[in-house]
Formats: structure tokens, C-alpha cells, sequence
């Protein structure tokens, strides 16, 4: 058996990079931690792990977010694909997830109702980033 710690970071791909910049940061709230000196534009910055492959990391609460705008502009996410399904966040209670609808509604992002699911102890709240790939808040109950 491996022996982990937990998890120390994701890496989304994303289409462009200042529209979920934009999402991540003002919508979520989630802080910059380091961003890359250099253009995505530019083909050696897009494969270089140094440069943050011309992307952005955020800091969520313990974990590292990073997104990589490699993806081609036409390109969405589709949870049915061999790969993420979706991605939570945990909230500290229910109440959170009442203000991130508000929240949500207010920035003009669709999202779903907040569905309680008593037999796991939780209440999640679900949405989508600017290329489709699906975000939950999750909160105990």
C-alpha cells in the first residue's frame, strides 16, 4: 500500500485562462498562490511545469487549485469521460450553502438546489465552472 497524506493538489485544463482566473478568484473567492511569468500564448510556457504551463494556482483551504489553459477554445468538459466526474468543496455548514446560491445567482451562474442526502449526512449545492466542469459545495447536515 501506498501511504498518502492527503491530497496535495489538482490541476484542471481549461480553455482560457483569464475567464477562469476571473471565476476562481471573484466568484469562488479562492486566493492566487502563484501564477505563471509567462503567456500561455507562447508554446514553450504551455509545456513548461516551471512556468506553470502559463496558468494560475490558487490556494482552497489547504489544497493547491492549479488550472492549464491548454485546452482548444471549442473543447468542454464531459463528466461521462474516463477521468474527473466532479469536484467538491466542503463548506462548514448548510447556512454556506445558502449564500453560495445567492452568490452564484448573483454572478449569473446556473446552478442546481441544494439537495440534502440524510442518509450520508450532507447537503450539497451544485454548479459549473466556465468550461463545464462540475463543482459542488458540500456541507454536513
Amino acid at each position: 500500500m501506498i501511504e498518502t497524506t492527503g491530497t496535495h493538489h489538482i490541476r484542471l485544463t481549461v480553455t482560457d485562462i483569464e475567464r477562469s482566473r476571473a471565476f476562481y478568484r471573484d466568484v469562488l473567492g479562492f486566493p492566487i498562490a502563484a501564477e505563471s511569468p509567462g503567456s500561455p500564448d507562447d508554446p514553450a510556457v504551455r509545456v513548461d511545469p516551471m512556468r506553470l504551463f502559463g496558468g494560475v494556482v490558487f490556494q482552497a483551504n489547504g489544497m493547491l487549485l492549479g488550472l492549464r489553459p491548454v485546452a482548444a477554445a471549442t473543447d468542454r468538459f464531459d463528466s461521462e469521460r474516463v477521468g474527473l466526474d466532479h469536484l467538491s468543496f466542503a463548506v462548514p455548514a448548510r447556512d454556506d450553502l445558502v449564500a453560495a446560491a445567492a452568490r452564484l445567482s448573483e454572478a449569473g451562474i446556473e446552478h442546481g438546489k441544494i439537495t440534502e442526502m440524510a442518509d450520508f449526512g450532507i447537503a450539497i449545492l451544485s454548479f459549473s465552472d466556465p468550461d463545464g466542469i462540475h463543482l459542488e459545495l458540500t456541507a454536513p447536515l
